[in-house]
């Protein structure tokens, strides 16, 4: 097991989210469900946890009732390599009810927040030209999906 595992608290998805997330990423593996025995806070035989692995990354998700939910202050980050691997992660998890926000980040149906990201955003905005990478920031705070191309466009125009 990895030495930090995200803990994702539910309602009472957590079954549901996971075969969601298992849907969309690659590799991905269910671990293991445990469920709530006689006498613990869920109904007996309920699934409690459920343990599982996207592209290699292990995620526990709860069913811990309705106490807390998910906020935009804790988010994925989904390194995209093509414009094609950004339009399938971001279509993919704002589906059915799904949030699309500025700049590359949604919120999936659950409420989890992520983040869909070109790997050559960095490296355009952090561009030692600082005219070059503030009309690339610029651009992209004009965007809600990232848009690869037109990021290129704006690196390339004065």
């Amino acid at each position: 097991m990895q030495k930090l595992t995200p803990f994702l608290w539910f309602n009472d998805q957590a079954e549901e989210a996971v075969n969601f997330y298992l849907s969309i990423f690659r590799n991905p593996r269910l671990i293991k469900i445990a469920r709530y025995p006689e006498g613990s806070p869920g109904p007996k035989g309920s699934v409690m946890t459920v343990h599982f692995s996207l592209d290699g990354q292990e995620f526990v998700a709860l069913n811990g009732g309705p106490h807390y939910t998910f906020s935009p202050a804790i988010s994925f980050v989904v390194n995209c390599d093509t414009q094609a691997e950004v339009d399938e992660y971001w279509d993919k998890l704002a589906a059915d009810g799904g949030k699309q926000n500025q700049c590359g980040w949604l919120h999936d149906k659950f409420g989890v927040s992520w983040q869909i990201v070109p790997r050559i955003l960095g490296d355009l905005v952090s561009d030692v030209d600082e005219a070059k990478a503030q009309r690339v920031m610029q651009a992209m705070l004009k965007m809600t999906k990232i848009d690869i191309a037109a990021l290129e466009q704006a690196a390339r125009n004065p």
